[in-house]
C-alpha cells in the first residue's frame, strides 16, 4: 500500500487481509477440536491422582447433602 493510496484501496485490503486471516482461521478451529485431546493423560500418574481426588471429593459432598 502506498501513501498515497485511496481510502477505497486501503479498506479493499484490509478486507482482502481480513478474508485470508478467518480463511485459515477456520481451518485451523477444524483441526483443533476437543476430540484430539481424548487420552491425552491415559497413563499419566499424576492425573490418576488429581481422578481420584476429584471422586473423594464429590462422594464427601454426596455424602455431606443426604439426610
Amino acid at each position: 500500500m502506498t501513501p498515497a493510496a485511496t481510502l477505497e484501496e486501503r479498506v479493499a485490503a484490509l478486507e482482502e487481509t481480513v478474508a485470508l486471516l478467518l480463511s485459515q482461521s477456520d481451518s485451523a478451529v477444524a483441526k483443533k477440536d476437543w476430540r484430539s485431546t481424548l487420552g491425552m493423560f491415559a497413563d499419566d500418574p499424576i492425573m490418576k491422582e488429581i481422578d481420584e481426588e476429584g471422586r473423594r471429593i464429590r462422594e464427601a459432598d454426596r455424602q455431606q447433602a443426604q439426610p
